[in-house]
């Protein structure tokens, strides 16, 4: 049997795990929270002491933290991961990281004789604890397709981007898209509940009419109007409103190194930068409509 590590059990990184679980994997996961650790555990998983334990025996591994600098630290210089591994081992790492730092990992990943792809997901929390995410791969196609059993097992959607990096690249596109979106929809509905308006009745209406989207008719951001999303709950349990700014800045770096107009992005990033400095960092990224209509 495959045998898969796991690091990083986060709000995607521990539904993702646990689909996996569920499917019939052979997993040992690691996390620096020893409650995410415990619920894989609980599910049937081996639990390690350290991410050098957890990838001992592995055939693949699978990683999915917040930011380049934690996959860097994790995989590359003398005592990170692919000095650890054998060759032939197929690494793929899940974050949502800048282009440029995954080709860095692959490279050195390549150069010590292992496979890597950058596969970033979308879908989101709701996605992840469903089993329906896309995966945005980046790397060799001979192995995407070792890897096809675990995203099926995680996810609907599989797209090979290109090479190395060309996962992290669409997947920024994506999301710069997404902030946009979801800035504009909230935007939208404090108009709207300012005017009136029964911001149900008005998402109804736009998602019948032109202005329908991702943002308005799964992750609506207004409290309330549709169960089971984050805007219903406080805004908790989904995507950070500081890991979106992230992504958008990566957008913006991105942008700058091959001189691409990006007006309406870098506005969200200023948007969400002005909303995360007001202390909503740790809240779900829909909670830009806190910057739209203050109670």
């Amino acid at each position: 049997m495959t045998h898969i590590s796991f690091i990083g059990l986060g709000n995607m990184g521990g539904p993702m795990a646990l689909n996996l679980v569920r499917k019939g994997f052979s997993l040992t996961v690691f996390d620096l929270s020893a409650d995410a650790m415990q619920k894989l555990a609980e599910a049937g998983a081996k639990v390690a002491t350290s991410a050098a334990d957890c990838v001992a025996g592995a055939d693949i591994v699978l990683s999915m933290l917040p930011a380049s600098h934690h996959v860097e630290g994790l995989y590359l210089g003398e005592n990170g991961l692919i000095a650890r591994l054998p060759k032939g081992t197929l690494v793929i790492d899940c974050s949502t990281i800048a282009a440029a730092s995954a080709v860095k990992v692959a490279e050195a990943a390549l150069a010590a004789g292992l496979r890597m792809l950058d596969a970033p997901v979308s879908g989101g929390t709701a996605g992840a604890a469903a089993g329906t995410l896309t995966f945005i791969v980046g790397g060799e196609a001979a192995d995407l397709e070792q890897a096809r059993p675990l995203f099926e097992a995680m996810g609907k959607n599989v797209f090979l981007a290109g090479g190395h990096g060309a996962g992290q690249s669409a997947k920024i596109c994506n999301n710069m898209m997404l902030g946009i979106l979801m800035a504009g929809t909230a935007e939208a509905l404090a108009l709207g509940v300012k005017s009136g308006l029964d911001p149900k009745v008005l998402s109804e209406i736009m998602a019948k009419s032109s202005g329908r989207n991702w943002a308005l008719e799964l992750y609506n951001p207004w409290p309330g109007v549709m169960e089971n999303v984050p805007a219903s709950r406080g805004y908790s349990g989904g995507f950070m409103a500081e890991l979106m700014l992230k992504d958008l800045g990566l957008a913006e770096q991105a942008a700058l190194a091959c001189h691409a107009a990006n007006p309406l992005g870098a506005l969200a990033r200023n948007l969400y930068e002005e909303h995360v400095a007001e202390g909503h960092g740790k809240l779900d990224f829909s909670s830009i409509l806190k910057h739209f209509y203050r109670d």
